[in-house]
């Protein structure tokens, strides 16, 4: 007899349910293959709680209801007190039951029943699941862990042929089903055994547990079922021919000393039939054309051949003969506006891949593993079909061709436009759709604001284009001001621009300042150089000398204030440096000689005042002899 240890190893299988978690706690478990099961305690479906277990199963008592210390019930709920709430551990079961138990105070026997029809000499695999279903933090959070010993006896129970114990089971935040077994032998003579379930662990709060799914199954070599290349299956594609593979079964010798074989075929790996004269440790297939799923049973000897109850299987060796897919159907050819690329497609079965090539055969593959394409060019796509299982090609490649309508030409510009004008923008095409992003629609719109704007021109095909316009306004110079200093004029003006000036608006020039100019009435002209509005004032430049020579030589023997005499009124007051007045002239002749009282003054600085329709103007000059 193994030990309950012995060749012990971790196995997660994860069962869909509404628990959390299925975990495996494997505990001498079969290290090789197992036969089909042949006894199975599910514990049976229904809404009811029952029937109770047959006598002499159970020292507890049966309740339809809450099961109490040292009952239990057969139910589909384990929602009783505050524990979990697990569905049973049956696969695919409805309403399946388990066996609920709220174990005794007193450690002991809680589970007894006898298996018959077993084979003598022959390996056995017991398995159980259980789930401990007290939740953490229960009991204060000392909860009694579920803690049992599986026992395999003998028909006479006299003799112990396996025994194990889980070790303790603690509580856990959501339900975990686990599995335990044992491995063991029948001896000569023996056709029968005892299953016993003790509880190890004492009465009170918690060690509270659901089993089910208790199964027997044989345990024989671990076998595995290879070809001449040592593979453990075959794919081939259905056009390459029928397929025929020799087949041999290897035992690993972990149970069987002798082996007996007998070869089993099935069309889908779920119904098997006994292959005639298939009984050699190698097996030679027909040639197939259609899949094909083969195992081996194996047994010590001939005999126990013929009873699943002493016999063993081996792993299965499957020939898929994949059919050929149809080739693609196309979903149509595509025209896309060449800034909108769209997709190609085309339709496939399920359990079918597509690639695209840039040909119809041969070529460059473009993309794989999917039945769509986004070309980055017009022109024709070639879609193949490959099978899931075995990557068989389609008989031909399906076109699809993709056209890139051409969008309406535009062309982004750069305007501008005068201050105080309106300017026309238009797309330059004829005979679309627009959209301006002023919410106009015609061809040409026409605006007076700077900005940035947007016209989206389509086609007849529906293909758009946009087109981007920034303008730019162009800002009429405004004059603040215009002075004299001696004889320059100094214009002023507000903003700044490419602004050129002139006095007679035929020359222009780009300062602002004009020299050398005598006394007089003026025109300013001033003009942005692109030839918008033109901005005049009229300006009078009085010209006040720094000195005058009053030597009768001729030439500049007089102060002269050029210019003033364009004023419709004006004083003009001279004084000495000690504010003398010598001179006053009003609205008359404009000049002095030097003279006060007849007498000429000596050279010096003199001062004036010039007062011009309202303004005031003071300063001095020299008079030089």
């Amino acid at each position: 007899m193994k030990s309950l240890f012995e060749n012990a190893y971790l196995a997660l299988f994860i069962f869909l349910g509404l628990y959390t978690q299925n975990a495996t706690a494997q505990l001498g478990f079969c290290n090789g293959n197992s036969g089909d099961p042949i006894f199975t305690e599910t514990f049976g479906t229904g809404t009811t709680a029952g029937p109770a277990l047959p006598a002499g199963t159970t020292s507890y008592t049966f309740t339809n209801g809450r099961p109490e210390d040292g009952s239990y019930t057969i139910a589909n709920s384990t929602s009783f007190f505050s524990w979990h709430e697990a569905n049973d551990h049956t696969p695919a079961d409805t309403n399946g039951k388990s066996f609920i138990v709220n174990a005794s105070y007193t450690a002991g026997e809680f589970y007894r029943r006898a298996v018959t029809g077993l084979c003598e000499n022959t390996s056995y695999e017991f398995s159980s699941w259980l789930v401990n279903l007290l939740p953490t933090g229960d009991c204060g959070g000392n909860g009694i862990p579920i803690n049992v010993k599986f026992q395999i006896w003998d028909a006479t129970d006299t003799n112990l042929l396996a025994s194990g114990d889980t070790g303790n089971i603690p509580n856990k935040s959501s339900p975990v089903w686990e599995r335990y077994g044992l491995v063991f032998q029948t001896i000569p003579g023996q056709t029968s055994v005892i299953l016993k379930m003790i509880n190890n662990g004492p009465g009170g709060c918690g060690n509270d547990l659901a089993i089910d799914d208790i199964v027997f199954k044989t345990c024989g070599d671990f076998i595995t079922v290879t070809d001449t290349q040592n593979a453990n299956n075959i794919e081939a594609c259905e056009e390459n021919g029928p397929v025929s593979a020799q087949l041999t079964a290897t035992p690993d010798f972990s149970i069987y000393s002798t082996h007996a074989y007998q070869w089993q075929q099935s069309p889908e790996g779920t119904n098997w039939t006994n292959i005639p004269g298939g009984t050699n440790q190698s097996y030679t297939t027909p040639a197939l054309t259609t899949s094909t799923f083969y195992r081996v049973k194996v047994a010590e000897d001939v005999i126990n051949l013929a009873s699943q109850l002493c016999s063993s299987v081996s792993e299965i060796f499957d020939i898929l003969i994949i059919t050929q897919p149809d080739d693609p159907i196309s979903d149509g050819d595509v025209e896309a506006c060449a800034n909108e690329p769209k997709i190609i497609s085309v339709t496939v079965p399920s359990n079918t891949t597509v690639n695209w090539y840039d040909a119809a055969t041969g070529g460059n593959v473009l993309l794989k593993n999917s039945s769509t394409y986004h070309p980055t060019a017009q022109g024709t796509y070639y879609a193949e079909a490959f099978s899931s299982l075995g990557g068989c090609p389609s008989n031909d490649r399906t076109p699809v061709t993709i056209q890139f309508i051409d969008l309406p030409v535009v062309t982004d510009e750069n305007l501008t436009f005068c201050e105080n004008t309106t300017i026309a923008l238009s797309t330059n095409i004829q005979n679309e759709s627009y959209l301006w992003n002023t919410g106009e629609t015609n061809e040409t719109i026409i605006v007076s604001t700077e900005g940035i704007y947007t016209v989206t021109v389509t086609n007849s095909a529906n293909c758009s284009s946009t087109k981007t316009i920034t303008l730019t306004q162009i800002d009429v110079p405004i004059i603040k001001s215009v002075a004299s200093d001696a004889y320059d004029i100094m214009v002023t003006t507000e903003n700044e621009g490419d602004f050129e000036f002139s006095l007679d608006n035929i020359t222009y020039q780009d300062s602002s300042i004009f020299t050398n100019m005598e006394g007089g009435k003026y025109t300013v002209y001033a003009r942005e150089k692109s030839g918008c509005e033109l901005v005049t004032l009229e300006y009078i430049h009085f010209v006040i000398p720094k000195f005058f020579t009053p030597n009768g030589d001729g030439s500049n023997d007089t102060f002269v204030i050029g210019g003033i005499e364009f004023y419709s009124s004006y004083d003009i007051a001279i004084y000495d440096r000690y504010g003398k007045l010598l001179k006053s002239i009003t609205n008359s002749n404009t000049s002095w000689n030097g003279t006060f009282n007849n007498k000429n003054l000596p050279a010096d600085d003199y001062w004036y005042t010039i007062t011009v329709e309202g303004a005031i103007y003071k300063g001095h000059f020299a008079l030089k002899r």
